[in-house]
């Protein structure tokens, strides 16, 4: 096996381990044209997955809420996520796992049990879904004006593809020169972002939405990370009204981290930077990494090799 051609990221996929560039599914894939399939991502953070437990945990969940059964079981889809972290060389990763429903073996069939599921994983280099440069000034952040699929129609705690809503937000959101957009559901209640959970900060207590929300694992350690520090933390109901009111305004997603925002709408928070609890959060969020909390090693090629 040539490891260089691993350069760009690694993918499996039918139970074989390829390229990223090399990695495809028929166009005919249900989990392409119908988005039937869930996923999750964790990241690897100088070579050990971060609560790689816990987004096992939510993809087993999901893949039982969508009635998906692949091949694979637990143990060899954790095997592997290492091979393709240790393929392509990263010390600092994202790592993508999804099963979709397949084709279906019966010629014309619309029966979700005629499919056979199929998962794939892949790991590429590090993504900050809202870019450095901007954290390190605080996102500007658009109130989307399309409210987020109703949870009683599309479950946002099962992780999927369903993103028509999320990125018509974006469409508002760069059309308008702010970073990124935050959703409210059709009553007005805060929900989350493309690809980020929300919270803010009012009077020194931390609130994130209670509803429209993934279950996100980096939102569960900003939770845990405030129980330590005696920061008053809960999911809450939020009207729009008291979001346009908060003192700071922070994302939190396994892509980026704790990630502050200085502008909501028109409205500057604090001196047009990030928060101090805001940052405070952050930093503690790193350093624990760097202290190994919930840590799991990358296992190296050779060791797999060896089992």
């Amino acid at each position: 096996m040539d490891i260089s051609s691993f350069a760009n990221g690694a993918a499996y996929i039918r139970g074989r381990f390829v390229p990223i560039q090399d990695a495809s599914i028929p166009v005919t894939d249900w989990g392409f044209t119908r988005s039937d399939c869930v996923y999750d991502v964790v990241h690897v953070f100088k070579n050990g997955f971060f609560r790689l437990d816990d987004h096992l945990d939510r993809f087993a969940a999901s893949m039982k809420a969508r009635r998906l059964e692949p091949p694979e079981g637990r143990n060899e889809i954790e095997a592997v996520l290492h091979r393709c972290v240790a393929l392509a060389g990263l010390a600092d990763a994202y790592v993508a796992m999804v099963t979709l429903r397949g084709r279906p073996r019966v010629a014309g069939s619309r029966r979700p049990a005629d499919c056979d599921n199929h998962f794939i994983a892949y790991a590429i280099p590090w993504i900050d879904v809202i870019p450095k440069d901007v954290q390190e000034r605080g996102a500007h952040l658009h109130i989307a004006g399309i409210p987020r699929v109703p949870d009683a129609s599309v479950d946002p705690t099962v992780k999927n593809y369903q993103w028509s809503d999320l990125t018509s937000g974006l469409f508002e959101a760069h059309d308008q020169g702010y970073d990124t957009a935050v959703l409210c559901d059709a009553q007005g209640f805060l929900t989350e972002g493309p690809g980020f959970n929300i919270f803010m900060v009012k009077d020194g207590r931390v609130l994130t939405p209670d509803r429209g929300s993934l279950h996100g694992i980096t939102r569960k350690s900003v939770l845990e990370l405030c129980a330590g520090m005696g920061i008053e933390a809960q999911a809450a109901a939020i009207p729009r009204s008291l979001f346009e009111d908060a003192d700071e305004v922070f994302a939190a997603t396994t892509a980026g981290g704790v990630m502050p925002v200085s502008r909501v709408g028109k409205r500057i928070l604090g001196n047009d930077r990030p928060g101090p609890l805001s940052l405070k959060l952050k930093e503690a969020y790193w350093r624990k990494h760097e202290e190994g909390w919930h840590r799991t090693p990358v296992r190296p090629l050779d060791k797999m090799a060896a089992e």
